[in-house]
């Protein structure tokens, strides 16, 4: 039986990524993911996956956090527990610049998103989870490869910056499995791809 292939990412009202400045503006991000529902939305995207995937940018900023937030005592449980599941984790990062791996347990991966999740929904046990990796997810989603997509929308509309959703996505239909609402408005949501 073929791997299933999930997917996390936070997005606006308006269905961007990040800001009008461009991929570092996530003021209108970043104030939602340290609610308890955003917390609780962490520890469902990575139950069951045993391997992650992400983008040179997504893994060269998670370098720089997540570790130490493993062995940080004061953190939230819900954070340690993901960032010591990322750091030992399987980790693949697709990259066309990176020679060397950036973390242990990391290849990087030189060729087309579909091609790597081709090959790794036929090999190995566990889910893959796309992991806030929006120039993975974007040719996922053009290809029809996500089968769970794990969301968390802000009660924002960004006003520019990249979409999510773009104009050359197949039609496909999704059934909404989990809904929680936070504090300030924020709402996770998980879809299975309907097949």
């Amino acid at each position: 039986m073929p791997r299933k292939v999930t997917a996390n990412i936070n997005i606006t009202l308006d269905g961007r990524y990040n800001g009008p400045a461009g991929p570092g503006d996530l003021g209108a991000i970043v104030p939602y993911a340290v609610t308890d529902v955003a917390r609780d939305h962490l520890t469902r995207i990575w139950n069951g996956a045993t391997t992650a995937v992400l983008g040179r940018n997504c893994a060269e900023g998670f370098l720089g956090f997540w570790p130490s937030v493993a062995t940080d005592e004061t953190a939230d449980p819900r954070d340690r527990a993901y960032a010591k599941w990322l750091v030992d984790v399987e980790k693949l990062v697709l990259s066309t610049t990176l020679t060397t791996a950036p973390w242990n347990n990391t290849r990087v991966v030189n060729a087309p998103a579909t091609d790597v999740i081709t090959d790794l929904k036929t090999t190995g046990e566990g889910d893959i989870l796309v992991n806030v990796s929006p120039t993975v997810l974007k040719p996922l989603l053009a290809a029809d490869l996500i089968d769970r997509l794990h969301l968390i929308t802000t009660p924002e509309i960004a006003g520019g910056g990249t979409p999510l959703f773009t104009t050359n996505l197949p039609s496909t239909k999704w059934t909404l499995i989990h809904l929680s609402r936070g504090p300030h408005g924020e709402i996770a949501t998980t879809y299975d791809r309907a097949r």
